[in-house]
């Protein structure tokens, strides 16, 4: 009895104690009780998101600092989910933003910021010390001497802003260890009691994470005894599926089973730009129970951050940095530098271009000490129009390689002896390089100074003697005897009627469009050198002449001045912009203030610009909407340029209209728009879309991209280009399938077919015929006229019909852009300089798509798509929507108003390239091995495949 007394009277004892310690913290709890409105709780109803808060309370997500790093939660829908994302980066801007004024001790003044509209730490950049002067006060001079130490770089900005979120977490770590630290003294101060405790009663603390049994034993994940495996060697190359295990272990050093609820998260990031990752948690091996896989895929060189965290909580070590190098050069994405299909030099004198090396992913490559950048090239260059039996030595020219390692780029040389047509071709591992074929022409020293003069000239009057052979289709049986006339601008090929009346026969414009072909000598006219003159758009027109290489190279060369030295579009848009930003130097880019009505915005605001200048045009718009508060410190303006371009170019606005009924239908001037509707209204329209391309020059916070889905027909003729039948494709694809494409592949012969076109109204009558050509009505279409048929047209359709509205459009747009400035540039690539690559949503696609399939394999390959268009840059993607709609841009509303959807539909092939139906907006994916075959496919097909029709 004694001994039971005494240990019953221990254990009133203990519980006594132990009661008085669960007192204790269940008082902790009460206190934790008062603030269980969390951070996050606080923010999700600021964002209207209130109904996710026990979401949140469940994953563990309570601070300030833990929702901005919050990017996929796939319980939410996909509205909500993009909603949440774009909040979070919203609010990491603000964090990183405080953080910042909390390091210069300016943090006293971030509510004051934000009522200004700083929001970010790129907006302490642009904001006008006149405008924080008053906010500020005596913190002025601080201010100043702190955003003097903000980076100029883009890089250096990244690397900045990564240091200041890191001290957001840590900061937000040491919160939560506070908090938790309070309930830690008390619990090791009776050590011995919590774990009787603990052992009767497990969880004394229900609101707790962790049972008090847990943290006394230290059987719960502790994330700084987590341990990353890298299974690679550094530095390692790009394009590899690279693999790491991270294995989870408790406090108490036991292995920890990784299972969902835990909320492992891995980032893979190269500044703003994050990598999809495939994480495989444990698996059917128990020894594997505390392991996590982690796969991803990187393409572009350079150093990546690496983390892996427990919810907020980075595992020991993380970040992780590491480094990837280029791979091997390869052919097709190693490309001359300033590229020109046609090099003009001086025989005696060498010539120098220039090679960049690329891997497959476009990274510059990089050479170690032992390899020898110029091994695997070969050059190879023979003379147009002779036998290589016949060359001498010397008449194919001297080549030379060589690697200029300061600026990683390898140097071609050539030289000749004599003059003459060279055909030039460089390849790399016996597969030519992407730009690797052009034509080298080699003038003799007294005629190579001649063109440079002529060139260099102010007013040129060059002229030279050719031989007609044949045009329109038609080929002369005796050559017309003609003059080739070369300006700044174009090649006009003329006759002269009694040898003194000039008669023009086809003008060419000068541009990259226009193209040369240098052809063999032709036996029927021995001593003549015979080409040919293409522009895409007119038939081709075939020409002898002891000039060829005079009149190619004085082309070439003023083609080459016009545009900046260089055929890429790249180069061209530099050069642009320079052109833009001197042709305007004279006019002051000063606030000029405009007053508009939002309900009446394009009567307003064409009012309010009605009589401006040229400078005035020029000048930083500061906009005002009438009835509205606010200071327009870029926002404003920024919405001003959306609102007036939806205003002008939407199809239900009625002054640009579209050939179908779909929401997404390319537009063009409407001809037959409403009375109201005038021909200023499209001067107004070019003004503006000058006013888009003179900020775009401006560069950084000016650029303004123009929002409109122009027709490809209207783009060439804004490019000064001569619309022909194969517009029809993509402008108005409902005639296309139902008429083009059926008179050329059928026998028009039996069609009753005649140069008219028949106009009706809305009910269905005959308004009017209007002849094609001269005399159309009485002139029948066989099949060696039907392509002249349907050039007439498309000329009637998509040009001479809105002739008036495209006139007046350019009179306003060459108000601001020169002509000549215009004319660099292609279609696709103007609408790329107006339009840009638009912002696109991966969120926005995979909620407005259709995937049409559900057999394992093309499960496995709908999410490779997903994982590989997460990592696509802007480009890709536009890419992607190019080659599966035909069309680069979106509809306003988004992926929701392409009609069809999106759809996505498995292939019944191994191993093919992806194709599209541009009709049907629909991208076929055939099965592959594996994920990286898959990748290399589709960025193949969407690179390689964006042109035509319907690709099958």
């Amino acid at each position: 009895m004694p001994r039971w007394s005494s240990l019953l009277s221990g254990g009133f004892l203990a519980l006594s104690m132990i009661l008085s310690f669960s007192k204790l913290v269940l008082l902790a709890s009460d206190i934790g009780s008062n603030e269980d409105v969390t951070e996050a709780d606080r923010w999700l109803s600021e964002i209207g998101l209130k109904q996710y808060q026990p979401l949140f309370k469940q994953k563990g997500i309570s601070s300030l600092a833990s929702c901005g790093e919050v990017e996929s939660l796939p319980e939410l829908p996909p509205q909500d989910e993009e909603r949440l994302q774009r909040a979070a980066r919203l609010l990491q801007q603000r964090l990183v933003l405080r953080q910042w004024l909390v390091d210069h001790g300016l943090h006293n003044h971030y509510q004051k910021l934000l009522q200004m509209e700083v929001l970010s730490l790129e907006d302490v950049y642009w904001v006008e010390d006149n405008a924080v002067r008053v906010a500020l006060g005596k913190d002025l001079p601080r201010w100043i001497q702190a955003r003097q130490t903000l980076p100029t770089s883009k890089e250096d900005l990244d690397v900045l802003k990564a240091d200041l979120w890191s001290s957001v977490v840590k900061n937000s770590q040491h919160q939560d260890a506070w908090t938790w630290g309070g309930m830690l003294v008390v619990s090791v101060s009776v050590a011995g009691l919590v774990t009787l405790a603990a052992m009767t009663q497990p969880a004394l603390a229900p609101e707790a994470k962790h049972s008090l049994l847990q943290y006394v034993t230290g059987k719960y994940l502790l994330p700084g005894n987590c341990r990353v495996h890298f299974e690679w060697e550094e530095p390692q190359l790009v394009g590899e599926t690279m693999t790491f295990n991270v294995k989870f272990y408790q406090r108490n050093g036991q292995p920890y089973p990784i299972c969902d609820k835990d909320n492992l998260i891995v980032e893979v990031s190269q500044g703003n730009s994050s990598i999809a990752t495939f994480i495989e948690l444990g698996g059917t091996d128990p020894l594997l129970a505390n392991t996590a896989v982690v796969k991803f895929t990187v393409r572009h060189a350079g150093q990546y951050r690496i983390a892996v965290q427990i919810g907020s909580y980075h595992v020991h070590g993380s970040p992780f940095l590491k480094t990837f190098l280029p791979g091997q050069q390869d052919p097709n994405k190693t490309v001359f530098v300033r590229n020109s299909s046609t090099v003009v030099c001086t025989a005696g004198i060498a010539h120098s271009m220039t090679i960049e090396p690329r891997d497959e992913y476009d990274n510059l490559c990089i050479f170690g000490i032992n390899e020898n950048p110029v091994d695997g090239y070969k050059v190879r260059i023979t003379q147009i129009g002779a036998s290589p039996d016949k060359l001498s030595p010397g008449n194919c020219g001297d080549t030379s390689l060589e690697y200029d390692a300061p600026n990683q780029r390898i140097r071609l040389r050539v030289s000749f002896d004599k003059g003459g047509c060279y055909r030039a071709t460089v390849s790399l591992n016996g597969t030519q390089l992407h730009n690797g074929e052009f034509d080298i022409i080699v003038l003799e020293s007294a005629v190579s100074r001649a063109v440079q003069n002529n060139v260099a000239s102010k007013d040129p009057t060059i002229c030279y003697a050719a031989k007609l052979l044949g045009i329109q289709g038609e080929r002369y049986s005796k050559p017309k005897k003609v003059f080739c006339f070369i300006s700044p601008k174009q090649l006009t090929i003329k006759e002269y009627l009694l040898k003194f009346i000039p008669k023009r026969l086809v003008t060419f414009r000068l541009c990259p469009s226009t193209k040369f072909h240098f052809d063999s000598p032709n036996n029927q006219h021995e001593g003549y050198d015979s080409f040919t003159i293409d522009d895409g758009c007119q038939p081709p027109v075939e020409l002898i002449s002891h000039y060829r290489d005079i009149i190619a190279a004085t082309f070439t060369l003023f083609l080459l001045k016009n545009i900046g030295g260089s055929e890429t579009f790249a180069d061209k848009q530099d050069f642009f912009y320079h052109e833009v930003r001197k042709h305007h130097q004279k006019h002051y880019h000063e606030k000029l203030s405009m007053k508009v009505q939002r309900d009446r915005l394009l009567e307003t605001s064409m009012k309010a610009t009605k009589g401006f200048s040229i400078s005035d045009w020029c000048r930083n718009f500061e906009i005002t909407f009438q009835g509205e508060q606010g200071v327009d410190w870029g926002g404003v303006r920024r919405e001003w340029f959306e609102l007036i371009c939806a205003s002008l170019f939407d199809q239900g606005n009625g002054l640009f209209s579209s050939f179908g009924e779909s929401q997404q239908a390319l537009v063009h001037p409407n001809g037959k728009r409403a009375p109201g509707l005038k021909l200023k209204h499209y001067e107004f329209a070019g003004k503006i879309v000058g006013k888009c391309l003179y900020e775009s020059a401006l560069g950084g916070s000016y650029r303004q991209l123009v929002r409109a889905r122009f027709t490809r027909s209207f783009l060439a003729q804004i490019i000064g280009l001569r619309v022909h039948y194969k517009y029809f494709e993509q402008d108005d694809p409902d005639l296309y399938l139902s008429k083009v494409k059926y008179i050329l592949e059928n026998d028009v012969e039996e069609m009753e077919l005649f140069f008219i076109e028949e106009e009706y109204d809305k009910d269905g009558q005959l308004v009017k015929l209007v002849e094609l050509i001269p005399g159309g009505r009485n002139i029948r279409v066989t099949n060696d006229m039907k392509l002249r048929y349907l050039d007439a047209l498309a000329q009637h359709r998509l040009a001479n019909s809105i002739r008036s509205e495209v006139d007046h459009f350019l009179r306003g747009l060459n108000e601001l852009i020169p002509d000549n400035l215009l004319g660099i540039f292609d279609e696709n690539e103007l609408e790329l300089l107006l339009c840009g690559t638009g912002e696109y949503s991966v969120a926005d696609l995979r909620a407005h798509h259709v995937a049409n399939g559900s057999s394992p394999e093309f499960l496995r390959v709908l999410d490779w798509f997903w994982t590989a268009v997460s990592n696509f840059t802007q480009e890709e993607m536009a890419r992607l929507l190019q080659f599966t709609t035909g069309c680069s841009q979106l509809p306003p509303g988004g992926f929701q108003q392409l009609s069809p959807r999106f759809q996505i539909t498995a292939a019944p092939t191994f191993e093919n390239l992806p194709t599209a139906h541009t009709c049907f907006n629909q991208l076929c994916l055939p099965d592959y091995e594996c994920y990286d075959h898959f990748e290399k496919a589709l960025l193949l097909a969407i690179s390689e495949g964006t042109e035509g029709f319907g690709m099958i």
